[in-house]
C-alpha cells in the first residue's frame, strides 16, 4: 500500500467547526424560512466564519419554490463554500443550493418538461437542448424525492418535475418530447436520467399513475429500441430504459439487456477500464459511465445474476487505479473531454456507496466516502455558479473555448447523478462511518489502460499524469485533452483559440511545430508509443519528411523530456511547462534562478517553469491569449522557442511543475537538478540522490 499521508483539511477549511452548529453558524435568526432551500439561508454568520465567504459578498432576496417565501442566498451560490459536508443534512442542503436557482427557472417556463437556461447552440437542436436541461436535473431531483418527507415538503417542486414528465410523453400535450426520434438521437442519452427518476420515485410517481399514463412513458421511451444507437456508453441508456420496461411489466426486454451489455464487455481493459467504443481514448467516461450507469443499475434495481457480480467485480477492481487520479486537497485530473461535467468526477465513488460494492484490500468505507466528498467540497470552492446560481458552460470558471458540440447550455448538470448517493436511506452505514482523514496514494503508478503513468507530489497535494498514445480524431481541441505530455491537478491543461498565433495556441505542456511563424502543429495521433515503468515514449510525424520522438521521465515535481527530432524541411518549433495564474496577485512573479536559459513563474498555486539544455532553443515567460487554460482565466507559460534548420536533433529540457514548492531549498531558492544523457540512459542528480532511467527506443 501507497503512504498514508495525513490531511488536517477539517481543521484549515473549517477552523473553530466545533464552537458552532454543524453548519458553521450561530444560532441568532434573522429572517428564517422553513422553505429555505439550505440550512444556512437565513442565519446570520458569525465574524469569525466569515473568511469562509468571500469578503463583502453580496447578498440578494429572491422568491423560490412554494408560498413565495423570501431567502437569501449570496450572488454565485457563495453560501455552498462553506457547507463542511459532513453529515447527510448537509447533503442536502448542498443539493438544495444547486437545484434552487435551476428550479426558480424552471418554473417560468413556457412549456412544461423544458429547462431553457441560455441560448448557446450544440449539435442537436434548440427545443432538445432545453428538454436535455430538464432531464438532467433528474439526476439530482430523483435522489431527493427518494424521501417521501421531500415529496411533501416540496411538493410544488414534485409537481412541478413530475407534470413536465407526464406532458413530455404525452403525443397531445404541446410540451411532447417527440415520437419521432432519429438515429442517435440525443434523447436517448437523457432516458438514463427518466429512467433513474422512475425507480428512484417509484411509490410516490410511478405507482400512483393511470395504466394510461405508464404507458405513454414506456411507448415514449421504447422509441430507443427502433433506432441506431452508438456503440458507446450510449448503450448504458438503452439497457437501464429496458431494465425498466422489464421490471415494470410491460414487456420482456431481458435479452435486449444482455445484447446491449454483451457488446460493452468487449470494451473491458483490465482494473476495471474499458474504452468507450474507441481503443485510443480512455478518459473520465470510463467512471462517468461505464462504471456508473453499470454499478447505477445494479444498485437501482438490486440485480442479481453473473452480469450484476461480474460489474460488481470490475468496479472491485476500478477503486485502487481511479483512486490515484485524485489528490489529497480533494481535486481530481483534469484529463479528455467532457470536463464540463465538473463533479462528476466523483459520481463513480457515489455509486460505488450506493451500490455497496465490496471493496479490494486496503480499503474501506471511509476512504470511499472521502474520495466522494472531498471531491465535492473542492468543487464547491471553484467560481462555477454564475451570478444567479445556475452552472454553465467551464470548469473551474465560465468558458466555452473548451466545450464539446454535443455540450448544450445546461449539459453541466449531468454532475448531480453524483448525489444518487442522498438516496441512501438514513441508517445506511454510509452515513455514521467515519470520514477517512488519510489519503492513499502511490507516488508512481504505471496504469497501462488510460496510457499514462500517474505521479503525486511528497503529500499528495498535486497529481499529475504523463501520456502517451491517447487520441481523439473528432472532439473540439482533442490534441490538447488527450495528447499533451503532462495534465495537472493543479495547474490544468490550455487549449487553443487559434493556430495562427503562439498566444492563441497557448501551449503548456506540448511540443508545437510550424514552417514559419504561423500555423502551429502539436501531435495529433502518434505513430508509435510506450508506457513504461519510469517514463513514457511516443513518436509523432507532423510531416511525412519530419519524425519526432518524445520521451519523458518523471521525477517529481520535476521532469525530464528529451526529442529525437529529423527533419527534412526548416522547423519552428515552441514547446511550453505548465500554466500558472496571471491575475495581479502579489504572489505571481518571475524566479530568478543561477542558470542560463532558463525561466520559473511563481504564483499562489506554485511554481512552474522550464530549462532549456539545449542551445537552439531560447526561454520566455510567454502569455497567452484569455480564457485558455480550464483554470485560469489568464495565465503566463514558461516557454522556449527556436528554429530547427533541417538535420537531425535531441532536444534535453527540464521542466518544473511544483505546487508544495518541493523545490525551494533551504535558503527558498530553486534547487536544480543536474541531467546527464550518456548514451540511452538518463541520469538526474538533486540533493546527492540519482535517479537513472533507461531508454529502450532510444538509439
Amino acid at each position: 500500500m501507497a503512504p498514508a499521508v495525513t490531511t488536517m483539511l477539517d481543521q484549515l477549511a473549517f477552523p473553530g467547526l466545533t464552537s458552532w452548529d454543524v453548519y458553521g453558524n450561530s444560532h441568532e435568526s434573522c429572517e428564517v424560512s422553513n422553505r429555505a432551500g439550505s440550512p444556512y439561508l437565513g442565519w446570520r454568520r458569525s465574524p469569525q466564519r466569515q473568511n469562509l465567504w468571500q469578503p463583502q459578498a453580496i447578498i440578494f432576496t429572491r422568491k423560490i419554490s412554494k408560498g413565495g417565501l423570501n431567502l437569501k442566498r449570496q450572488l454565485f451560490n457563495e453560501q455552498i463554500k462553506a457547507n463542511p459536508l459532513r453529515s447527510k443534512a448537509d447533503v442536502k442542503s448542498a443539493l438544495l443550493d444547486i437545484l434552487n436557482p435551476a428550479m426558480d427557472v424552471l418554473s417560468q417556463q413556457k412549456q412544461k418538461g423544458r429547462f431553457r437556461m441560455s441560448d448557446s447552440g450544440a449539435v442537436y437542436l434548440q427545443d432538445k437542448t432545453e428538454i436535455e436541461g430538464f432531464m438532467r436535473l433528474l439526476w439530482g431531483l430523483g435522489p431527493f424525492f427518494s424521501n417521501a418527507e421531500n415529496v411533501k415538503a416540496y411538493s410544488d417542486w414534485f409537481e412541478m418535475t413530475t407534470q413536465g414528465i407526464l406532458a413530455g410523453v404525452d403525443p397531445e400535450s404541446d410540451s411532447y418530447w417527440g415520437g419521432d426520434l432519429g438515429d442517435y438521437d440525443q434523447l436517448f442519452v437523457e432516458m438514463g436520467a427518466l429512467t433513474a427518476f422512475l425507480y428512484e420515485t417509484k411509490p410516490n410517481f410511478w405507482d400512483s399513475l393511470s395504466t394510461k399514463q405508464q404507458k405513454q412513458i414506456v411507448d415514449w421511451m421504447d422509441q430507443v429500441n427502433d433506432k441506431v444507437v452508438p456503440k458507446t456508453n450510449w448503450l448504458f441508456f438503452k439497457a437501464m430504459v429496458n431494465k425498466f420496461i422489464t421490471d415494470s411489466g410491460y414487456a420482456d426486454h431481458s435479452q435486449l439487456v444482455a445484447d446491449d451489455y454483451a457488446i460493452t464487455n468487449t470494451h473491458y481493459l483490465d482494473h476495471g477500464w474499458s474504452y468507450d467504443g474507441y481503443k485510443n481514448q480512455i478518459d473520465n467516461y470510463i467512471p462517468f459511465a461505464y462504471q456508473f450507469f453499470t454499478l447505477l443499475t445494479v444498485g437501482l434495481t438490486d440485480w442479481q445474476g453473473d452480469e450484476a457480480t461480474l460489474l460488481r467485480e470490475r468496479a472491485k477492481a476500478f477503486v485502487p487505479s481511479y483512486a490515484n487520479w485524485f489528490a489529497a486537497d480533494g481535486a481530481a485530473l483534469p484529463y479528455g473531454r467532457s470536463l464540463d461535467y465538473r463533479f462528476a468526477q466523483a459520481a463513480f465513488w457515489a455509486v460505488a456507496a450506493y451500490a455497496h460494492i465490496d471493496l479490494p484490500e486496503g480499503y474501506a468505507l471511509g476512504d470511499i466516502k472521502h474520495l466522494l466528498l472531498n471531491n465535492l467540497r473542492w468543487w464547491f470552492q471553484q467560481n462555477i455558479f454564475t451570478t444567479d446560481g445556475l452552472i454553465p458552460i467551464g470548469y473551474a470558471y465560465p468558458n466555452m473555448v473548451f466545450a464539446e458540440g454535443y455540450n448544450g447550455p445546461a449539459s453541466a448538470y449531468w454532475a448531480l447523478k453524483t448525489f444518487i448517493f442522498y438516496a441512501l436511506p438514513d441508517d445506511d452505514p454510509f452515513w455514521t462511518t467515519p470520514e477517512s482523514d488519510d489519503f492513499k496514494f502511490e507516488p508512481l503508478k504505471k496504469q497501462p489502460e488510460p496510457r499514462m503513468l500517474v505521479a503525486h507530489s511528497k503529500t499528495g497535494l498535486e497529481v499529475q499524469s504523463f501520456t502517451a498514445g491517447q487520441h481523439s480524431h473528432e472532439h473540439a481541441a482533442g490534441a490538447a485533452k488527450y495528447e499533451k505530455y503532462v495534465y495537472s491537478s493543479s495547474f490544468g491543461f490550455s487549449t487553443p483559440k487559434g493556430s495562427v498565433l503562439l498566444k492563441q495556441g497557448a501551449f503548456d505542456n506540448t511540443l508545437a511545430v510550424s514552417e514559419s511563424e504561423n500555423f502551429w502543429r502539436t501531435a495529433f495521433k502518434y505513430a508509435d508509443y510506450q508506457i513504461h515503468d519510469d517514463y513514457v515514449y511516443s513518436d509523432w510525424q507532423p510531416w511525412d519528411d519530419v519524425d519526432i520522438k518524445n520521451y519523458v521521465i518523471p521525477d517529481m515535481p520535476w521532469h525530464v523530456r528529451i526529442h529525437q527530432i529529423d527533419t527534412a524541411r526548416e522547423l519552428h518549433v515552441a514547446e511550453g511547462s505548465f500554466a500558472g495564474p496571471d491575475s495581479g496577485d502579489p504572489r505571481e512573479h518571475e524566479v530568478a534562478v543561477k542558470a542560463k536559459n532558463a525561466v520559473f513563474y511563481q504564483t499562489r498555486v506554485g511554481i512552474t517553469g522550464l530549462v532549456g539544455l539545449s542551445d537552439n532553443l531560447k526561454v520566455e515567460l510567454s502569455v497567452p491569449e484569455p480564457n485558455t487554460n480550464i483554470y485560469f482565466p489568464k495565465t503566463k507559460i514558461p516557454l522556449q522557442t527556436g528554429i530547427l534548420k533541417p538535420g537531425k536533433y535531441t532536444l534535453v529540457s527540464l521542466y518544473l511543475g511544483d505546487r508544495e514548492l518541493e523545490s525551494l531549498d533551504a535558503n527558498g531558492e530553486i534547487a536544480l537538478p543536474t541531467i546527464a544523457l550518456v548514451g540511452n540512459r538518463v541520469e538526474m542528480t538533486l540533493n546527492g540522490q540519482t535517479t537513472k532511467v533507461t531508454l529502450d527506443e532510444f538509439k
